[in-house]
């Protein structure tokens, strides 16, 4: 399985998710603080050099009618000039309603997400990798059709 590193970008912070050897579970690995580019992109290009990152998987905050909005512009941006930083390539997924779930996952667990907004992007991101995770799985692929696994008897018709 390709090793992906899932971000949710944000004007203050970056939620950075993983996943497991076998590309099925997307778990929260850190928050980055945003300070400049340049320290950005060194503390991802750590973790990616720790993780033998082939690819970034970066949420983008579609309008809730599903446009690309001045918000999802900036993040593709961002997007696009870290993977170029990190020579890796980049997906898109769907983030909406992302941090709205992180909160609640939270509040489930009786943190309050105003005083843990480190949880709330490191969950987003792996929300947001789970979500390509599922998207990409093998176990996701259609099975032969029935007539290829057809079963017979050991017995004859008849005995």
């Amino acid at each position: 399985m390709i090793s992906v590193l899932g971000l949710d970008l944000g004007r203050k912070r970056i939620g950075v998710a993983g996943c497991d050897r076998l590309g099925q579970l997307a778990a929260g690995i850190t928050t980055i603080h945003r300070q400049n580019f340049a320290s950005d992109v060194a503390q991802l290009r750590q973790i990616c050099q720790e993780r033998g990152v082939e690819k970034l998987i970066v949420g983008l905050p579609y309008t809730l009618d599903g446009q690309l909005g001045s918000q999802a512009r900036q993040v593709q941006h961002l997007a696009e000039k870290i993977a170029a930083a990190l020579n890796l390539p980049v997906e898109y997924v769907d983030e909406r309603l992302t941090s709205f779930q992180a909160e609640e996952i939270l509040k489930q667990r009786r943190r309050s997400p105003r005083h843990h907004k480190d949880l709330v992007d490191q969950i987003a991101a792996a929300l947001i990798l789970q979500q390509w995770l599922d998207a990409h799985s093998q176990t996701a692929k259609t099975p032969p059709p029935s007539s290829a696994c057809r079963w017979e008897s050991p017995h004859p018709k008849g005995t």
